[in-house]
């Protein structure tokens, strides 16, 4: 598979860790040049030094940023052109999983949800959205969620607000097509991004059932496949989205926009 991110621009927000770290390493591999952000600049810096392993520091670009902030956003773009002069692929990565159900979503948490996963796509596209076009084979990769056509009663704000960030994908596809950018989505399942390492610790599951004291990371891991009936038998690396996320980015990718990729070990069930 070829998939030409020789000397290209990848952009990846929520970059210093999980899946945006593992897709920064991806591109970086593939040839790229990569810009990251997050809000922590101690975790981008340790992020970078990882990164700048791979090919050079000159091809590592960390900056801090919170994607709902505009200005923080529109400054992100502006250090991207000034020192790669080019964006050729956008990964609009950043977002968690919400816990809550109908009854404790509280009308602050659905508002807040729905910023969270529209407007961490809306303000990168609308800022990125030029160079993308000047790009001749820009990119939007988004990372949704299974949630948003299976969900979840525990999960609820997540999974309304995933369906329609897919939605939003959907029309953007449409509207940024003759503009030469492709759009498309890859739907998580239950991927160790860190977030399942960290409930570990925590004890307590995201339906908000105990761990068991006595079950190890590894044997948890396993019994969360199994009561997914997660047909491979386990969950996902962050490495494994990467990929799915590296081939929507780049050319090997160049005549499909609008669609989804399932990166869930089998556990979707939808035709």
């Amino acid at each position: 598979m070829n998939t030409d991110m020789k000397d290209k621009v990848a952009v990846v927000t929520g970059g210093s860790s999980g899946i945006g770290l593992a897709s920064a390493a991806a591109f970086l591999r593939d040839g790229a040049k990569v810009a990251i952000c997050g809000r922590s600049q101690e975790r981008l810096d340790e992020a970078a030094a990882a990164l700048a392993s791979i090919s050079g520091a000159e091809n590592v670009l960390a900056v801090a940023c919170d994607v709902l902030n505009e200005a923080d956003v529109e400054q992100l773009r502006d250090r991207v052109e000034e020192t790669f002069g080019r964006c050729d692929t956008l990964v609009c990565n950043a977002g968690q999983a919400r816990a809550s159900n109908f009854y404790n979503t509280s009308d602050d948490d659905w508002r807040a949800e729905f910023e969270l996963k529209f407007f961490s796509v809306l303000r990168p596209v609308r800022a990125f959205k030029g160079l993308l076009a000047a790009s001749g084979a820009g990119a939007i990769v988004v990372t949704s969620a299974l949630l948003a056509r299976s969900p979840e009663p525990f999960l609820i704000a997540t999974g309304a607000t995933r369906a329609g960030q897919l939605n939003l994908m959907k029309s953007l596809s449409v509207e940024f097509a003759p503009k030469g950018i492709r759009v498309n989505a890859v739907l998580i399942g239950l991927v160790d991004s860190g977030q399942w390492s960290r409930r570990y610790v925590t004890g307590e599951n995201i339906d908000g059932s105990p761990i068991p004291a006595d079950l190890s990371q590894d044997d948890w891991f396993a019994e969360l496949a199994k009561e997914r009936k997660i047909p491979l038998g386990r969950l996902g690396k962050p490495e494994e989205a990467a990929s799915a996320i590296l081939f929507f980015g780049s050319s090997a990718a160049s005549f499909i926009t609008g669609e989804t990729l399932d990166l869930t070990g089998g556990q979707a069930r939808n035709v």
